[in-house]
């Protein structure tokens, strides 16, 4: 035994040096000893669980909470990593939910992996979007007049030949041109993807709507609303479809064959 005020010996110099190491490393931010952290948990939990806390010293948790809590485990990250919602693709637009009147079409995807540990939430899972069918269910002609004028993106119409336009009608139709008049800012405040068209319509601006088949009354070969027996001059009267709130007037200016209007400025009557 080494006298009383001796330097120790080195066997023993060596054994305090280990328990001091390991003193410190117990003590670093995001070590973990055998049986602590995520892993020895075996599980991520959802939002703030107070049970969720592994064992060891100090007290460290596995939810998705303890990132803003600053209380995560150091194998956190690791053993629950954040996982984002994945969804599928839309579904094609249904028909319109009722013939023979403005109505709403659906398009929908679900969901393909939730999220989880915090990962990105699911984005929505059904849009809406403005429609009119001139036929009932019963493949019977609509009997009725539509004032305003219905309108929509000219994208519309080439999601309504996709849906078995027949081969006679393909071709028919014209274009009628007008200047708009003031537009509402309701029509600025829409968010859906579907209606951002809506965001263009400008006063002073020119706007092509086509009439195509199956807008066309059967007997006259016109859109409802288009101004044809208008005189000159006469501010008519628009409204987007899906959104009562979107309307204003225009001043018809001439019928072509074809638009030759900007893709933004393409409308269609519906």
């Amino acid at each position: 035994m080494a006298p009383r005020g001796a330097a120790p010996t080195l066997p023993v110099a060596l054994a305090l040096a280990a328990v001091a190491v390991g003193a410190w490393a117990q003590g670093l931010p995001g070590s973990l000893s055998p049986g602590q952290g995520c892993a020895a948990l075996g599980r991520c939990c959802p939002g703030r669980d107070p049970n969720c806390a592994a064992r060891g010293s100090p007290r460290c948790f596995c939810d998705q909470a303890c990132g803003a809590a600053r209380d995560c485990c150091a194998d956190y990250a690791r053993v629950c990593p954040a996982v984002p919602c994945v969804v599928a693709e839309w579904s094609d637009w249904s028909r319109c939910a009722k013939p023979c009147q403005v109505s709403y079409r659906v398009r929908q995807r679900h969901i393909l992996q939730e999220p989880r540990n915090g990962g990105a939430p699911c984005p929505p899972l059904e849009e809406q979007a403005g429609c009119m069918e001139y036929w009932s269910r019963q493949g019977v002609e609509c009997q009725q007049s539509l004032l305003p004028a219905l309108i929509t993106t000219g994208r519309y119409g080439k999601e309504r030949k996709k849906r078995g336009v027949p081969k006679e009608q393909e071709t028919v139709g014209y274009c009628v041109q007008f200047r708009l008049g003031p537009i509402p800012g309701s029509c600025r405040q829409v968010r859906a993807p579907h209606a951002q068209w809506m965001r263009y319509l400008t006063q002073g601006h020119t706007v092509c709507v086509r009439c195509e088949w199956p807008a066309q009354d059967t007997r006259s070969q016109r859109c409802y609303g288009d101004g044809g027996g208008a005189g000159g001059n006469q501010l008519l009267v628009w409204q987007a479809a899906g959104h009562a709130q979107c309307r204003g007037s225009w001043e018809r200016l001439r019928q072509l064959q074809d638009c030759t209007c900007p893709a933004v400025h393409s409308l269609i009557f519906i």
